[in-house]
């Protein structure tokens, strides 16, 4: 089993926690926590398809954990002057009731605004690079470990890596630009599927919702004729609106 530091390394490159956020040994608890949300935010495991959920879950605790210990006096301490780490295991911990404790409901605005705020950012590039040197050049590995990225995405991603060739940042793995046809294919097809799948997921949640939305109107209605009924019911029998019944409201007293 993977070490926590293993587990850093292997998600974000680095062993180092405050570089895992992108903070300063110095930072505040309060920008510690503000990195803590943006990073997370890029990996919810609510927010991925679904053949990143495995990946984004694992990565998703490993932040977890990071926040809980340098936002922990004593924790930091012990890491800042030792580097330790407590390894004791946290297996079985809710890392999402954790996150949830800590910040407002997420929702697609939050995850939109951020989508925007990264494409193109220094954070992506960095991740690009990671991906493409940790998985050395494995097209697969970089689309599932970079956030908001996809099969639309390949041709700017190609290019971003090409200057970074170019510039003497990494080097060159022939595989990446001459993979071959069928891989690509098969890449693309998949993304398909899982496309539809969740537009289908989409539909099917917003028929549901449209359906309980009908109901409750057609509740309100029928209550409000209800009230009208026994307020302002007429002298004659007739049949109920809300019941079908016959009704006999009572008369009204008149006045001398």
């Amino acid at each position: 089993m993977s070490t926590f530091k293993e587990m850093c390394e292997q998600y974000f490159g680095t062993t180092d926690l405050y570089e895992v956020l992108g903070v300063e040994r110095t930072a505040t608890d309060k920008e510690i926590k503000k990195a803590y949300h943006k990073l997370s935010l890029l990996v919810h495991p609510d927010r991925v398809e679904e053949s990143r959920k495995a990946v984004a879950t694992e990565k998703f605790k490993v932040l977890g954990k990071i926040h809980s210990i340098l936002q922990d006096e004593d924790k930091r301490k012990c890491y800042d002057d030792c580097g330790e780490i407590d390894e004791e295991s946290d297996s079985n911990f809710n890392w999402m009731e954790y996150w949830r404790a800590i910040f407002k409901k997420i929702d697609i605005k939050d995850i939109e605004e951020h989508e925007k705020s990264y494409i193109g950012s220094e954070t992506e590039l960095r991740d690009i690079k990671k991906a493409y040197v940790g998985g050395k050049g494995n097209m697969d590995l970089i689309l599932e470990m970079v956030p908001f990225s996809n099969c639309d995405s390949e041709p700017r991603i190609l290019e971003i890596v090409r200057k970074m060739i170019d510039d003497g940042e990494v080097e060159e793995y022939p595989r990446f630009f001459n993979e071959s046809k069928q891989k690509k294919a098969r890449r693309r097809n998949k993304y398909e599927e899982e496309k539809k799948v969740a537009e289908s997921i989409d539909r099917k949640a917003l028929e549901q919702e449209l359906e309980l939305n009908k109901k409750k109107r057609l509740k309100g209605f029928v209550d409000l004729i209800s009230n009208i009924e026994a307020k302002y019911g007429g002298g004659t029998k007739r049949k109920s609106i809300t019941s079908g019944a016959k009704t006999t409201p009572k008369k009204r007293s008149s006045r001398k």
